[in-house]
């Protein structure tokens, strides 16, 4: 691993990610989780201050990469419920089938490699009556800034991790297998091209 991967990107990507705008979106969705809760892409554990402690029996934090879940380790020793880490990558899943209530997947999107082998194993891990909580950023409706996108994500994605700025959210989502049940879109403060936001609950099937 790279100097620039492993000491200057999981810092700039906590510093970015947890930018007010972003926040704001969060503290939109959190609350909403409940039960067994499976956090995928948990990073720097920006999500734990927003959740409801009186509705989560437990939070699994899955993150691939030790550099990000190291940040969040003050915050994970005081949140009010237990939180489990899970050192994997949303592809491989170490849970077992129809143990979770909520996934809750907050600007991760953009970098999962495979998104329909991951869909895959969130299928599998929530319950039949589960929920699927959403926040990402993708691709935006006009096409001037779409354009850009598209232009500009090869770069994008070497600088940032792999983070693609022209996934197209809903889409992603519907190939695999799950129902939109509720969808808030559009701009939020920053870059416009990483900055049109796709919020809202899925559930599968």
């Amino acid at each position: 691993m790279s100097f620039y991967r492993k000491y200057i990107l999981p810092r700039a990507t906590h510093l970015t990610c947890g930018m007010k705008p972003m926040m704001r979106q969060r503290k939109k969705v959190i609350p909403r989780a409940s039960g067994h809760v499976l956090e995928v892409g948990f990073g720097s554990g920006l999500n734990l201050p927003f959740y409801d402690s009186r509705n989560v029996s437990k939070l699994w934090g899955l993150d691939p990469y030790s550099e990000m879940t190291k940040i969040a380790e003050d915050v994970v020793r005081d949140a009010p419920f237990e939180v489990e880490i899970l050192k994997a990558p949303g592809e491989e899943m170490p849970l077992e089938d129809r143990s979770m209530d909520t996934i809750v997947m907050t600007y991760t999107l953009c970098t999962i490699a495979d998104p329909q082998k991951t869909f895959a194993e969130m299928a599998r891990v929530l319950k039949p009556e589960g929920s699927l909580l959403f926040c990402e950023h993708g691709v935006s409706p006009d096409p001037s800034v779409h354009s850009w996108q598209d232009r500009l994500t090869p770069i994008w994605m070497r600088l940032a991790g792999g983070c693609h700025l022209n996934r197209d959210i809903p889409k992603l989502i519907t190939q695999g297998g799950f129902r939109i049940r509720e969808l808030e879109t559009g701009y939020v403060s920053g870059l416009r091209i990483a900055s049109y936001n796709y919020l809202g609950i899925a559930r599968f099937g």
